[in-house]
């Protein structure tokens, strides 16, 4: 068995994740819409809270193998570190698109008013990668799984309110607008509301840039942190 297909079997192994990565994002698809607010039914709106608890729950079974000693004993086995580091990325990844695929067109089946459901899926595997690497740079910190999750919950809920995922970013004073800039949510926040009214396609193509320089930073530094 490959480190990938250990990886994939690892990450529904456990209860919790295979209600994230199953329950959640089906049970999504059937939540109703809003009167005024969000443009897009709850589900979709809420869905980047679902993909950040699933970013820490993945990236935590790194953590758990470095607890377990794992990353030490790959200094003398046939695979090295990157090898083992980028098999699990690509089994999150994995997991992750189809996720967003299911979502999305599970949806438009549903009859979802949806607007551009190709470009939906666009912007929620790019906010995935987001917060994998997020997640992974997170977990870097950390030599204690328990810590690091706990800390990631209590972040996340700022982060989501401030993002404008939770409630409109309008009714926040500008001091706090401004601050949400920095937030990956903010541009997922903003994607959704372009997928409802943009035109601009070079809107769209700065948010997923915005998200996907994210995605390389965070990959980078939770790469090259290993704690011996």
């Amino acid at each position: 068995m490959t480190i990938f297909q250990f990886a994939l079997k690892r990450s529904f192994s456990n209860t919790t994740n295979l209600i994230f990565l199953t329950l959640f994002p089906v049970g999504a698809i059937f939540l109703p819409s809003g009167e005024e607010w969000p443009f897009l039914p709850y589900g979709y709106q809420y869905f980047g809270i679902i993909v950040l608890f699933v970013g820490i729950r993945l990236a935590s079974i790194i953590l758990e193998d470095r607890q377990k000693g794992v990353v030490k004993r790959l200094a003398v086995a046939p695979v090295t570190h990157f090898g083992y580091l980028s098999q699990n990325l690509l089994a999150f990844a994995v997991i992750l698109v189809i996720q967003c695929t299911i979502l999305v067109y599970g949806g438009v089946l549903y009859g979802h008013e949806l607007y551009q459901p190709g470009w939906l899926l666009v912007l929620f595997i790019s906010f995935s990668f987001s917060s994998i690497a997020i997640a992974l740079a997170w977990i870097s910190l950390y030599r204690s799984k328990e810590t690091s999750f706990l800390v990631y919950m209590s972040i996340i809920f700022l982060v989501v309110l401030l993002g404008g995922l939770l409630v409109p970013l309008q009714i926040f004073p500008d001091t706090l607008q401004r601050i949400a800039v920095i937030f990956p949510t903010y541009w997922l926040s903003e994607g959704l509301e372009w997928i409802v009214f943009g035109n601009e396609i070079s809107e769209f193509l700065m948010i997923n840039g915005v998200l996907w320089l994210y995605t390389i930073i965070f990959l980078v530094i939770g790469s090259v942190r290993r704690i011996n």
